[in-house]
């Protein structure tokens, strides 16, 4: 069995590496291609190391670009690399540029795709991540399901049943492995913050960070609240810009660039409150049971919200509020399949299909 795994930004490297263990445990031979989406240390080749993944066998150094400039790019320096390691699986996660574009020219070689959190659906097509969603579904092969919701979606898409795998989520497998060491960094006490008392936040999606007004009236929210309690923002380097571009001040509030894996989960572990629009923080902190407040009108895991501790705040001007208001749950509720051995059941889900005929490259070319 040959793997062939593709990666390009920040929230697919927590993805990748509990499968790249199981499989390597399993003795599948396996690459990695990573396609440069992210690149500098902190959005990228640290979490290949506090993960324990070794580097990628390729990088293709894509950048930022445009969407359309950056999957044109991907596609064309990633038919190369599916010629040279030849795998009988192209294994795309989440839904990022790097994860489409994979799929596209997997699927045009006649490459079997297996697609790692798929069913996932904000419903929103305004979000370049929406459309990523449902066309790397549409070629997918195997589809690996992180929440029974997401298998109902695919169903109700009209996607087989023997192309649907639910296995749980494979970010709780990197949360639990890498828990102890986010322990031991001490990161939260070595900038003054007590367990409980921090609100942190983390904010980089378009509709939020390139809407001048949105901007400024988050800016706002987390201003007056940095009044009532330690605020402390891990902002993304376009975040960052954007702040600088409109002169927006944001009080008392503590901004920290982008920080390791291992930081970044001791900080999110011990807070009062996280404020956030990315996915994968919606479902940390429900395997934490940590508060969360989403800025979003919507979101592609509802779970987190019926079973976890996430609270969809679409106005800014609500999240004062909402956040001296959230108190951890009582118990806990993750939800089926976040156990941390998902990515065993990934390769079970490979190892079951590996009689199965691949579909062979197609000569380059070829209609």
């Amino acid at each position: 069995m040959k793997l062939l795994h593709v990666v390009g930004a920040r929230p697919n490297f927590p993805k990748l590496a509990p499968v790249h263990r199981a499989a390597e445990a399993a003795g599948y031979d396996q690459s990695v291609v990573h396609t440069g989406q992210h690149y500098d240390d902190a959005l990228s080749a640290s979490f290949f190391r506090d993960l324990s993944i070794r580097p990628p066998d390729v990088n293709l150094e894509v950048g930022s670009l445009s969407h359309a400039a950056q999957v044109a790019r991907i596609m064309e320096r990633f038919e190369p690399a599916l010629e040279r390691y030849a795998p009988d699986w192209v294994v795309v996660y989440g839904d990022v540029n790097s994860t489409a574009a994979a799929a596209l020219v997997a699927s045009k070689m006649n490459v079997r795709v297996a697609h790692v959190e798929a069913g996932l659906r904000s419903y929103d097509r305004t979000m370049p991540e929406e459309i990523n969603r449902i066309v790397t579904d549409r070629l997918a092969d195997l589809l690996l399901v992180p929440s029974r919701d997401a298998v109902d979606t695919l169903r109700a898409e009209g996607e087989p049943d023997e192309e649907i795998e639910f296995v749980g989520n494979v970010m709780i497998d990197s949360l639990f492995f890498a828990l102890d060491a986010a322990r031991r960094t001490g990161f939260r006490e070595s900038i003054g913050l007590t367990r409980g008392a921090a609100v942190v936040v983390t904010l980089h999606r378009p509709s939020n960070v390139d809407n001048p007004e949105r901007l400024a009236a988050i800016a706002n929210a987390l201003s007056r609240l940095a009044e009532h309690a330690p605020v402390v923002f891990a902002a993304h380097p376009r975040t960052t810009q954007r702040l600088a571009a409109a002169g927006l001040s944001l009080g008392k509030t503590r901004l920290l660039e982008p920080l390791p894996y291992p930081k970044m989960l001791n900080l999110v572990e011990g807070a009062r409150v996280v404020i956030t629009d990315s996915g994968g923080l919606q479902e940390e902190t429900t395997a934490l049971g940590v508060p969360c407040l989403t800025v979003r009108e919507n979101t592609e895991r509802p779970i987190t919200v019926t079973e976890g501790t996430n609270v969809l705040v679409p106005e800014p001007s609500d999240l004062v509020e909402a956040a001296m208001r959230a108190a951890p749950m009582p118990g806990e509720r993750r939800p089926e399949g976040w156990d941390g051995h998902a990515a065993e059941r990934i390769v079970e889900a490979f190892r079951s299909r590996a009689t199965a005929k691949s579909r062979g490259l197609k000569p380059v070319g070829a209609a």
